[in-house]
């Protein structure tokens, strides 16, 4: 009977599930079964792992055991087959169930079949919800990819609008700071102009008048003179002529009377003979009478001619004292003319006083309105920037806004879901357990001996345990209510397909397959990765800040590297040249000496030491005349203007922490006295070196120095030094190793040296031994009808010949390479290579000696003497910062001319390159299109448009990667 029964459940389950129905032999067999033990309202799919034996008709004994689920409220109780334990001898006892057992079965599957319409209903509701639940899920898709791609354009808009307005903000500052450039420029031409036509006018109406007043002086001298000279003239002749007539008569009439008289004697003696010799003498008596008569008459015409005479040499005198009158007369009026011209020249001399204080005034009106205007258009520069940055600001919160709202979004459409996953994957296992049911596809072999399914109330639960944090979701599921737009939405849909109701039309029906979309597909929102374009502003600026700062690290890592790596030749140093290797900062401008200087350059030290540069230019640290620091009076005060000395002393300490040179800016050639002398002349000097007018050149025209002739060029502005006294270059030799010694100082730029003999700098440097010492010798560069010669020799050769004259221990800048510069970068690239094949400036003669620039405080700044081309600024530093050479960066271009990037980045390639003062320069090309060298071993330069690369040189060996790329700028290689 116990065999009968269970091949009869076992039919009845078959018959249940539309199954064939298994085959149970009356033989021994063993195997896994499944039971489903049911009651009124549940039904139980029992999994047990457990043998069955069947042996000659006898069967094991089965026991019931009622289970109800955990927290189930209904209090109904199932059936639940169990094993019986047997004896130890491996269960050979056979298992029996009593017939009432298997009549209470029998009415179980009874009522099972009653029930499969149930299960049916059931599962048509289950692939009704499921195909919902796939609605939704599509609908959610939908829903957030729709968010996503308005979220997306929202940030795209964002970003374009922010990057315009940034773009236009950046437009509008470089155009203000060009305008502000401009203005000052113009402002700066204006007065020069004014000052040239005020000149002008003032020549032109002086000259004038005194050339009028010196015509009329002249004039009336000459005319005084003419006459003067005719009356001398005419009195002169006239006097010689009667004077002459009177000699002459009065010779005659001697002549004439000495020849009576000798006559009158001859006949006294004949009469006197005849008077002797008794004759008569009376005849010779008449005679003698008759002849003295005549001698008489002679004598009356000679008087009288005589009175004539005297009464024409009276006419005559009268006349020249009427002339001498004359004389007078035109002497006073002379007299008169000069007081008239000089009281024309003290008057023009007031006139021009006063046109020179009002084209001052209007200087000054014209520099105040420029202030004035600078202010106004700095102010408004200022409020536009904050207007900028204000506006960068509210991007930058509407973008973080945007932000959040586009997180939150993000998050909420997560957590929605996640929680559709999990719904999804509830009704995914649902669906498979009711068809593994309906369908019979689970194996009674691969079920889990842990687990058991529970269908309770049309609802299928996966029982876990209760610890779990899914527990509650997966046994209560989503309750909330469908909205009404979902439910709209979801009205569109076609209709669920229909009931089948039998499993063969099910298997071929295309309704029927349950394989749902993968969630790395549905869901790969969630685990999608943000494209770049998705990234917001802030984030892209901060990865640029980032790539920046890693970039920094390297190059101070790289810096650190070689200078650990240097050999003794590299770090050692040559009194006045320094290793070979320094790159020089000019730490000042024009307008420096309105700060508290020493405090703002101490604090940029370690930004100057982090980006390359080795050593500073400081400005000149004396007290001075002029703020700027260039006409020095007492060379041991150094409070100037920049700062006092204590702060000149942090910063050369704050230098020196960073591993910098401070070279201070010494001025030897000239020097503000204190006192005049008695004669009212400014040549005596004060302080602690109170010299005299023996100090100052004899040939000084403005000081009236008692010393020696100078030995260089004049500087008219202030008295020059006399360098050949003895006193004067020990205190000099004092003052600088005071500088050196007890301030700090580690070379010296030294100022205007076309001043004096390079014999003397020798000696100062000698017995200063600074680490590195520069000298301005400024000299004209060449011109031919307003065009630069490309023939410099004579220019560089005056520089090199003042570099011998030091003894070759001082450097000098080469302003002939920046004077060729000006021209070179203009598309005539022909210019940087000479005849030889090498640079045309000192460089190519002397690089070692050689201290290039672009500009300084003189030619750029305020001043603007010899501005450098602004847009021909980075090719200018590509130039100088990868030749040979010691180079020096201009504090304008680094700090505000935005170059500061560039200009590391050069120095970078400069210190990777390993070029220092004397590397080789081998010049490749240089013509109108490009300029392409070969520095060193390892680093090539490209300028210009010339379409060239490495690989075609035919003459370079090696392997070459491009390490900055500025287009048609320049280009920069390094050998791998």
């Amino acid at each position: 009977m116990g065999a009968a029964s269970l091949s009869e459940t076992v039919n009845l389950r078959a018959s249940l599930l539309n199954q064939p129905t298994p085959v149970v032999s009356s033989g021994v067999h063993c195997g896994r079964i499944s039971y489903l033990v049911l009651n009124k309202r549940n039904i139980y799919p029992v999994n047990r792992n457990r043998k069955t034996c069947y042996s000659d008709g006898l069967q094991r004994k089965l026991r019931t055991t009622p289970l109800s689920r955990t927290g189930a409220s209904r209090g109904t109780s199932a059936d639940v087959l169990d094993d019986s334990d047997g004896d130890a001898s491996g269960r050979s006892e056979v298992i029996g169930a009593d017939e009432d057992e298997i009549l209470a079965t029998r009415n179980a599957l009874a009522e099972a079949r009653a029930r499969q319409d149930a299960i049916e209903k059931e599962r048509d509701l289950l692939l009704e919800e499921l195909a919902r639940s796939e609605a939704k899920q599509q609908e959610y898709v939908a829903t957030i990819m729709r968010d996503k791609e308005v979220a997306i354009a929202e940030l795209e808009a964002a970003k374009a609008l922010f990057n315009q307005k940034l773009e236009q903000s950046v437009g509008e500052k470089f155009n203000l700071e060009s305008k502000l450039v401009l203005a000052k420029q113009d402002a700066l031409e204006l007065a020069v102009q004014v000052e040239k036509l005020a000149e002008i006018a003032f020549q032109q109406a002086t000259s004038h008048i005194l050339e009028d007043a010196k015509l009329k002086v002249s004039a009336a001298e000459t005319a005084a003179a003419e006459a003067a000279y005719q009356i001398e003239e005419q009195i002169l002749h006239a006097t010689e002529g009667t004077i002459f007539s009177i000699v002459q008569q009065s010779k005659i009439a001697i002549e004439k009377a000495l020849a009576v008289a000798e006559s009158a004697g001859d006949q006294s003696t004949k009469a006197m003979a005849l008077f002797t010799d008794d004759m008569n003498p009376l005849d010779d008596i008449l005679y003698v009478q008759s002849q003295n008569i005549k001698l008489q008459n002679d004598i009356n015409n000679l008087e009288s001619r005589l009175i004539v005479s005297s009464n024409e040499i009276n006419r005559l005198q009268l006349e020249l004292e009427q002339a001498h009158q004359r004389c007078s007369a035109f002497e006073h009026q002379v007299s008169e003319a000069e007081k008239a011209f000089f009281e024309l020249q003290e008057s023009s001399k007031k006139a021009a006083l006063q046109q020179e204080e009002e084209v001052k005034s209007f200087l000054e009106k014209i520099k105040k309105d420029a202030v004035e205007k600078e202010r106004a258009a700095s102010k408004a520069l200022k409020v536009e920037l904050d207007a900028i940055k204000a506006a960068i600001e509210a991007a930058k919160e509407t973008a973080h806004f945007q932000d959040d709202a586009y997180m939150k979004r993000c998050e909420a459409l997560e957590r929605s879901l996640r929680a559709s996953e999990a719904a999804s994957k509830t009704w995914r296992q649902r669906a498979e357990i009711a068809e593994a049911l309906l369908m019979n596809q689970r194996s009674p072999c691969e079920e889990d001996e842990s687990a058991f399914y529970v269908v309770n109330g049309g609802r299928l639960d996966f029982l876990m345990d209760e610890d779990s944090q899914k527990w509650k979701l997966l046994t209560d599921g989503p309750r909330r209510d469908i909205p009404d737009w979902m439910a709209r939405s979801l009205s569109k849909f076609p209709k669920f397909p229909p009931r089948k109701t039998d499993v063969s039309e099910a298997e071929i029906s295309k309704f029927m397959s349950l394989d749902l979309p993968k969630l790395d597909e549905v869901w790969s929102i969630a685990k999608e990765k943000p494209k770049e374009g998705d990234i917001l502003v802030e984030h892209v600026l901060e990865k640029e800040v980032i790539e920046k700062k890693r970039k920094a690290l390297e190059r101070a890592l790289q810096r650190k590297t070689i200078k650990w790596q240097r050999t003794p030749e590299e770090i050692k140093l040559e009194p006045g040249t320094g290793t070979g290797r320094e790159i020089v900062f000019q730490g000042f401008n024009w307008e420096s000496w309105r700060k508290r200087w020493y405090l703002e350059l101490a604090a940029k030290a370690a930004d100057l030491s982090r980006s390359g540069i080795t050593a500073v230019w400081l400005p000149p640290p004396t007290e001075s005349v002029a703020p700027q620091g260039y006409m020095p009076s007492d060379l041991y005060n150094l409070n100037s203007e920049y700062g006092s000395e204590e702060e000149l002393k942090h910063c050369i300490v704050e230098m020196h922490n960073q591993d910098l040179l401070a070279l201070g800016d010494v001025v030897l050639n000239h020097r503000c006295a204190h006192k005049q002398s008695p004669n009212g002349i400014w040549n005596i000097f004060g302080g602690k070196l109170a010299w005299g007018p023996e100090a100052i050149v004899c040939d000084d025209p403005n000081f009236q120095g008692h010393g020696n002739p100078s030995s260089g060029d004049i500087f008219h502005a202030a008295p020059n030094i006399d360098h050949s006294q003895d006193f004067v270059r020990k205190d000099i030799r004092e003052w600088l190793n005071w500088l050196r010694n007890d301030i700090g100082f580690d070379g010296w730029r030294l100022d205007f040296v076309r001043g004096f003999a390079g014999e003397y700098v020798k000696e100062y440097i000698e017995a200063s031994n600074p680490a590195f010492a520069i000298g301005e010798y400024w000299d004209s560069l060449a011109y031919e009808g307003g065009n630069l010669c490309y023939n410099q020799d004579a220019h560089r050769q005056r520089i090199v010949n003042w570099i011998n004259a030091t003894g070759g221990i001082s450097s000098a800048f080469d302003v002939t390479t920046k004077g060729i510069l000006h021209s070179a970068l203009h598309n005539q690239y022909w210019r940087l290579i000479d005849p030889q094949g090498k640079p045309t400036g000192v460089m190519g003669w002397w690089p070692s000696r050689t201290v290039t620039f672009l500009e300084n405080h003189d030619t750029g700044s305020t001043q603007g003497h010899w501005p450098f081309p602004r847009d021909k600024l980075t090719q200018g530093y590509a130039y100088i910062l990868t030749h040979p050479g010691t180079p020096v960066i201009f504090y304008d271009h680094f700090y505000d001319f935005g170059l500061r990037e560039i200009i590391s980045e050069l120095i970078e390639s400069r210190t990777r390159a390993g070029i220092h003062c004397r590397s080789p320069v081998k010049i490749y090309h240089a013509n109108n299109d490009g300029y392409v060298a070969q520095i060193g071993e390892t680093l090539v330069l490209k300028l210009g448009y010339l379409d060239w690369n490495p690989f075609k040189e035919v003459h370079l060996d090696g392997s070459w990667d491009k390490f900055v790329d500025k287009g048609s700028d320049y280009q920069l290689w390094l050998r791998r």
